[in-house]
C-alpha cells in the first residue's frame, strides 16, 4: 500500500550548508531535495524518550526532521543507559525529555525539538496530535498505547507503533480511516501488569536500536511518500533467531469506532493510593529488621528473574482461591506489616481487597506501591 506523503515540501532551496549535510539523500530515488524540504517541514511528536525513544530521536534528527516534540515524564537512571543511547552519566536524574531534547542539539542544532516533561494523557494528547503530522509511540505502557490509538482516530493523525521485550520486538504503522488500528490487531486492552517490565524481564539493549530505527525508517517514508509503509503488517524481530517475519491484519468491520476519549481516560488515570498503601523506601530501609514480613503474589517465572530477599511466595490465585489461611501459612516469627507486592502494585492491592472478608481484624495488611518496579528504583545503589 502506498501513499502520498504526508508534508508538503519547505520553500527552495535547501541552504547550501543543510544541502551537504543531506547530500546522501538528495541522490536518492524518491527522496531528492524535494524529499528532503518534506522532511524538513515535517512535525513530529515522539512519545517516550527511553530504549526506542532514543534511537528514534537520534535518527529523525540525524534526518533533519524540522520540529520535534518528545514527551516523557521519568528520569534518567543508570540502569538506562545500557540501552537509552541519547542519555549519558552526566545526565542520571535528568528529566529524559529535557537529556534528548540536548542530546538532539548537539547533533544538529538546527532542529527544533520541544521537550515536554509530562506524561500523554486525556487532557493534553488531542491538541498534541492535531499540532503534528506524524506520531511515533515508544510508549512502555498499555494505557497510553491504547490512548495514542484513540488520539490518532479522533485526529486523523498517522502512527509509526512499536514496542520490544527481551529479546523481541514488533512495529506497524496506523493510518487512521486508511487502514486497520491497534484496537484492530488487539482488541483488548491488557491488564496493566500483564507483561513484565525491563525492569524485571530485561531487554537486549541494542534490539532497541534495530526497533527504533525501523521505525524511524517508516516515519521518513511516510513524510515522503515512498515505498511500501507497514500499514496493515505488523513486523516482529527474533533478536536471538536473526529473523524477522510478518503477520498481516485487517479492520474489524464490527468494531465500534472511537468517539471520545472517555473509556481509556478510566485506565490512563494516574493512581493517587490507598490507605494501605507503604513506600518502596520504607521496605528497603526496613527489610531484614523486626516487625515486616513480604508476600510476594506473582507467578514462578517473575520470582525467577527477581524477587525481594526474604520474601515469601503465595500467588494471586491462591489467595484469591483460600483466602487468609494461604497467607497466615507463610508467615513467620516477624510479625508487625504483612507488606503485599506485585510487579506493578495492581495484583497485591487486589490480593488485599480478596483477603478483606478472612483476615484478623489486627492483621496490619500493607501494599507496595508501585510494587517491584518501585522496589528496583528504591534499591538501586544501596
Amino acid at each position: 500500500m502506498s501513499i502520498p506523503p504526508l508534508v508538503d515540501p519547505g520553500p527552495p532551496p535547501l541552504p547550501a550548508g543543510r544541502a551537504a549535510r543531506f547530500a546522501r539523500h538528495l541522490t536518492l530515488p524518491g527522496v531528492g531535495e524535494q524529499g528532503q524540504r518534506r522532511i524538513a517541514a515535517a512535525r513530529v511528536l515522539v512519545i517516550g524518550a527511553g530504549g526506542l525513544g532514543a534511537p528514534i530521536l537520534q535518527y529523525l534528527v540525524a534526518a533533519g526532521v524540522g520540529r520535534i516534540t518528545v514527551i516523557d515524564d521519568d528520569r534518567v537512571e543508570r540502569s538506562n543507559l545500557q540501552r537509552q543511547v541519547l542519555h549519558g552519566e552526566a545526565d542520571l536524574g535528568r528529566p529524559k525529555a529535557e537529556s534528548v531534547r540536548d542530546a538532539a542539539a548537539r547533533l544538529d542544532p538546527d532542529v527544533d525539538v520541544t521537550a515536554v516533561v509530562g506524561r500523554l494523557h486525556p487532557g493534553n494528547a488531542l491538541e498534541l496530535f492535531a499540532a503534528h503530522d506524524l506520531v511515533l509511540d515508544g510508549s512502555d505502557n498499555f494505557a497510553t498505547r491504547y490512548l495514542v490509538n484513540d488520539a490518532a482516530e479522533l485526529t486523523g493523525t498517522p502512527v509509526v507503533w512499536g514496542g520490544i521485550h527481551r529479546f523481541s520486538g514488533q512495529l506497524s504503522v496506523f493510518l487512521p480511516g486508511r487502514g486497520p488500528m491497534l484496537r484492530d490487531l488487539f482488541p483488548d486492552v491488557p491488564d496493566a501488569d500483564a507483561i513484565e517490565s525491563c525492569a524485571v524481564g530485561g531487554v537486549f539493549g541494542a534490539l532497541c536500536g534495530v526497533v527504533g530505527s525501523a521505525m524511524a525508517v517508516e516515519a521518513l517514508k511516510l513524510i515522503c511518500g515512498i515505498g511500501e509503509p507497514l500499514v496493515g503488517r505488523l513486523a516482529r524481530y527474533d533478536a536471538l533467531a536473526a529473523g524477522w517475519d510478518e503477520l498481516r491484519f485487517a479492520a474489524d468491520p464490527d468494531r465500534p469506532a472511537v468517539m471520545s476519549l472517555e473509556e481509556i481516560a478510566v485506565l490512563c488515570e494516574v493512581p493517587m493510593g490507598r490507605p494501605d498503601d507503604i513506600s518502596a523506601d520504607e521496605v528497603v530501609a526496613r527489610l531484614g529488621g523486626s516487625g515486616l514480613t513480604v508476600i510476594d503474589v506473582r507467578t514462578d517465572a517473575e520470582r525467577a528473574a527477581s524477587a525481594i530477599p526474604g520474601s515469601a511466595h503465595v500467588p494471586l490465585p491462591e489467595i484469591l482461591d483460600r483466602g487468609w489461611p494461604a497467607v497466615s501459612a507463610a508467615l513467620g516469627d516477624t510479625g508487625g506489616d504483612i507488606v503485599l507486592v506485585c510487579q506493578a502494585g495492581l495484583r497485591s492491592a487486589r490480593a488485599i481487597d480478596a483477603l478483606a472478608a478472612s483476615a484478623p481484624a489486627d492483621a496490619a495488611l500493607r501494599n507496595l506501591a508501585g510494587g517491584m518496579e518501585a522496589w528496583a528504583a528504591a534499591s538501586q545503589g544501596r
